[in-house]
């Protein structure tokens, strides 16, 4: 298997920005050779949406990151099952906002109900803005099948690495308690099988018998922070290709 990433100028092209007859001669050479190709113009930025539950830190870094230059993308809006911190949030960076609760009463009591109903109309919010990108930026909901296919390498999260050894609540407490010397984390494409879709940017930091807890968790919230940013960073710069389960990181 051979993969390539081109930058090419075309300040030149005869067309002018017209690509057609460019992209008419790269298919009928990638179609001789079984190849499969995408054209990306760095003029045509993603859309970006950003999903968030309580947590906060990872919604902070990426819009102070867009707002000094960063992130080479526009952040369509900002989303939320809680109606703060997000909301306050986005409106410091003049972003919009929208709270869709998940709301059991509304569902005669049934969660699972609630649920399904609000992720529809999250998908649907996510269409009608033209969303090219959704960033789960600590958004604490397990994802349908249906979205993960629909968002498929389209779709990043962000966790802590101690998966699988510290899966579930309080795992900053229980690595703490089993005296690990390294934490980190994991930015990923989403998947149908619950983090374990394609990586993209992983980190670790050491720690040592100095660290509390609360240190475990200022290391990981730095970690994720990091590799959250960046991870979008290469997508909205078109940096990554997917292959099976692997992603290919220019």
């Amino acid at each position: 298997m051979f993969y390539q990433r081109i930058t090419v100028d075309l300040s030149e092209l005869h067309q002018g920005r017209d690509t057609s007859a460019l992209e008419t001669a790269i298919d009928a050479t990638a179609s001789r050779f079984n190849m499969n190709w995408q054209m990306h113009k760095r003029s045509e930025k993603k859309r970006v949406a950003i999903l968030v539950s309580k947590v906060d830190h990872c919604l902070w870094d990426l819009l102070i990151r867009h707002a000094n230059g960063e992130l080479d993308c526009e952040i369509a809006l900002v989303a939320s099952n809680h109606l703060e911190p997000g909301r306050h949030i986005a409106e410091k960076f003049h972003v919009p906002f929208h709270h869709i609760p998940i709301s059991p009463n509304d569902s005669n009591g049934d969660l699972g109900a609630a649920k399904e109903k609000q992720e529809k109309a999250m998908r649907r919010l996510l269409n009608d803005a033209k969303v090219d990108c959704v960033v789960l930026a600590r958004y604490m909901q397990v994802m349908s099948e249906e979205f993960c296919e629909e968002w498929a390498g389209k779709c990043i999260n962000i966790h802590h690495s101690f998966l699988p050894a510290f899966e579930g609540a309080r795992p900053y407490h229980r690595a703490h308690t089993r005296g690990v010397k390294l934490i980190g984390a994991t930015a990923h494409y989403v998947s149908s099988e619950l983090d374990a879709g394609p990586i993209i940017v992983q980190e670790v930091a050491h720690v040592s018998h100095r660290d509390d807890v609360s240190d475990l968790k200022r290391k990981g919230r730095d970690l994720e922070r990091y590799c959250l940013a960046r991870a979008l960073r290469l997508h909205v710069d078109n940096r990554l290709l997917l292959h099976g389960n692997k992603t290919i990181v220019y």
